[in-house]
């Protein structure tokens, strides 16, 4: 896969988690994605080597979730 396709394919899953961000927190879309594009997990979104770009916009946003909550990304117990 070329690079823009990979770059199409992190801006249409951080498009997806910016509005999801706006919806459960409240936050305007500015402030949604100076949350996002400021996250441990956007920066790996964009480092096309690990491959996240291809996840759901859901499993990056839980993700997300998860960094917001305890700080950094945590591997959870099930």
């Amino acid at each position: 896969m070329d690079k823009d396709t990979r770059e199409i394919l992190a801006g249409m899953v951080t498009a997806d988690i910016v509005w999801y961000i706006t919806k459960d927190f409240g936050t305007e879309e500015a402030e949604a994605m100076n949350q996002f594009y400021g996250s441990y997990v956007f920066g790996k979104l964009m480092d096309f080597e690990t491959g996240l770009y291809r996840e759901s916009p859901a499993y990056v946003y839980d993700l997300f979730k998860i960094e917001k909550e305890h700080g950094h990304l945590v591997q959870l117990e099930e």
